[in-house]
């Protein structure tokens, strides 16, 4: 390649798409770079366990995918993407036969909670009813907010941590409910700012549900590379950058890459105190992850399961707190939370009729190398008797093999490092644009940068912007 462009992008996955589409929009030459044969990054489907099955192999549900202001700007549906709402969007069963049920009417969803449905109201229907204000306030690096009254109801209820709002419920269906979403989170539940991801994912249940793609995560990464392409973009896959000198001519690099890598490709052209930052950039708890091939649906003994896009697995909050709690300590759970994902509920495209492509992984130790499939499949089956005698084949992957394929997951980390309130507000360093390095013409853009993890695109989107007002 001896073609000079005017911004190269190292990194497919939707931070580094987002930012190759946005600039390529405003009128500049973009290079589009990805070390694997397709692009999408922690977007792609696959066939993993048997021929017509096909799983997202990383991400899976996109609340923030569908919500995102960016990707909404684009009309992504004229390149092919369709997104599916499902009717529950996520469940949680407990051992007593119960489930709390999350779906995108918020007075259904509070009245189900029984004497804890105006708690629920109050922590949630505030942020539901303000959500286009604040969102692109939530989905932006730290700023002073443009509707800062309305950013209040969300901002001094994230800065708790999940177990002191817990404390608002007085059901077990209500507590574990929050447990589930706060989860996400990827740390204890004791921490400070472990309340932020719960209340996002709730509110975005309530105003645009949990959409799952038609055809698989794969299909995000296609529609955004239909973008690119058709406003001329230019695109290199099997390309693996080690270093700045494989790059040809550009005025700005931006790297989809953790500061791992960054340090790597680029770290000798840093300032030392930049350089001292990103050695000590703190990565979370890794991840175990499961794909099934199953006869039918998973056999949960609550109807309303069965119809949930998304299942928590964990039964109550302090049972999920005490797991997180033991895992970010380096333990390993016999009983571990449980993320499920049932896109094929809504989804028939993604297996053979009458079967199902099933996805589900739990929280381990940072760079954890122990087979936790039994542990998980034990946690399902204690809320789906039978599941086990449906399962027709299966693929799992600890935390080297999602790093391996995905290098951006050091350690397993699906959140590109842990964003608890040590990290929080200087993620990946302590700069007045945390998308620039120290190096003129050289950005970053992955979840490492705010807003952080999950597929909207916005690090992306934020990293070109200020690519573009700094150079351009």
């Amino acid at each position: 390649m001896t073609t000079d462009f005017d911004v190269i992008v190292v990194g497919s996955g939707p931070n580094g798409l987002a930012a190759a589409v946005n600039l390529q929009l405003k009128g500049l030459s973009v290079l589009l770079i990805e070390s694997k044969s397709t692009i999408g990054g922690g977007l792609r489907t696959a066939e993993l366990t048997l021929p017509g099955f096909k799983h997202d192999i990383c991400s899976a549900i996109h609340p923030l995918g569908i919500a995102s202001p960016f990707f909404n700007t684009l009309s992504l549906n004229r390149y092919g993407l369709q997104f599916i709402e499902p009717t529950v969007a996520a469940a949680h069963p407990l051992d007593n036969g119960k489930s709390a049920i999350l779906t995108k009417d918020i007075q259904e969803t509070a009245s189900r909670l029984g004497i804890d449905r105006d708690n629920y109201l109050r922590l949630i229907a505030p942020i539901v009813q303000d959500w286009n204000a604040i969102l692109p306030d939530i989905l932006a690096p730290f700023h002073f907010p443009k509707n800062p009254i309305k950013y209040s109801q969300f901002g001094l209820k994230a800065l708790w941590s999940a177990s002191h709002i817990s404390k608002r419920f007085e059901t077990s269906e209500a507590k574990a409910l929050w447990a589930g979403m706060a989860a996400h989170a990827i740390q204890p539940l004791e921490n400070l700012t472990t309340s932020a991801i719960g209340l996002v994912l709730l509110a975005a249940a309530h105003k645009v549900n949990w959409a799952i793609p038609k055809g698989g995560s794969q299909a995000i990464a296609n529609a955004l590379t239909s973008c690119f392409l058709s406003n001329g973009g230019s695109i290199q896959t099997d390309f693996h950058v080690k270093s700045l000198g494989q790059l040809p001519s550009a005025k700005a690099i931006i790297f989809d890459v953790t500061p791992r890598q960054l340090l790597q490709i680029a770290g000798y052209t840093f300032s030392n105190i930049y350089k001292w930052q990103l050695e000590k950039y703190r990565y979370g708890m890794g991840v175990f992850k499961v794909d099934w091939a199953i006869d039918g649906q998973v056999p949960f003994t609550d109807e309303k399961t069965r119809h949930a896009g998304t299942v928590h697995i964990g039964n109550t909050f302090a049972e999920i707190a005490h797991s997180e709690a033991r895992t970010a300590r380096g333990e390993h759970q016999e009983k571990p939370f449980v993320l499920l994902a049932q896109q094929g509920v809504y989804d028939t495209s993604r297996a053979p009729e009458g079967k199902q492509a099933l996805w589900g992984y739990c929280h381990v130790p940072h760079g954890s190398k122990q087979d936790m499939t039994e542990a998980i499949e034990k946690q399902i089956e204690r809320f789906a008797p039978g599941f086990r005698e449906r399962i027709l084949a299966r693929h799992a992957f600890n935390t080297e093999q999602l790093e391996s394929y995905n290098p951006n997951y050091i350690g397993g980390d699906i959140n590109g490092g842990i964003i608890d309130w040590r990290q929080l507000f200087t993620r990946p360093a302590l700069k007045s644009s945390p998308y620039r390095t120290s190096t003129k013409g050289l950005y970053i853009c992955s979840s490492s940068t705010p807003p952080g993890g999950g597929v909207h695109g916005m690090c992306g989107y934020h990293a070109s912007e200020r690519v573009f007002k700094d150079l351009f």
